[in-house]
């Protein structure tokens, strides 16, 4: 019999990682969050004084991934294009088709990847929040 104690920890760790996400990407294909482009709309809220509206359109490349961050803010994701794997910490994965969309409550600490080893992915990444506010904080501490 073979108990975890006989495995090499870093195969634990891999077959850990498999089963929880899936089709993991290469750790070369990781990608950390930052859009490097401007949103398509960022603008102040009418009736408001500090909050804000903006939209990304994000692309993913085949096997990329978004690892485990959270939003200040609500986030809701909105796919044009490809098939897109997002998990909640704590929660079984979901996969979002061209036309589907997931809200993603403020604080809620999550990844998102590209499974396909072929087709790009696309979505759009709708936040309001207080200006500035809005954007991924990678990496969060584990509660």
């Amino acid at each position: 019999m073979t108990t975890i104690s006989s495995i090499p920890r870093i195969m634990v760790a891999a077959m850990g990682a498999l089963c929880i996400l899936q089709a993991a990407p290469a750790a070369s294909q990781v990608k950390h969050g930052v859009i490097p482009h401007a949103p398509l709309l960022k603008t102040l809220l009418p009736g408001t004084a500090n909050v804000e509206v903006a939209v990304y359109e994000t692309e993913y490349a085949p096997g990329a991934i978004n690892p485990r961050h959270l939003h200040p803010a609500a986030v809701t994701f909105y796919v044009v294009s490809g098939t897109g794997v997002w998990q909640e910490e704590g929660k079984p994965a979901v996969t979002l088709r061209a036309g589907d969309s997931l809200y993603v409550p403020a604080g809620t600490i999550h990844s998102h990847w590209n499974p396909s080893a072929t087709k790009p992915l696309r979505f759009l990444e709708f936040i309001v929040a207080e200006k500035g506010k809005g954007r991924s904080i990678p990496d969060p501490i584990k509660k």
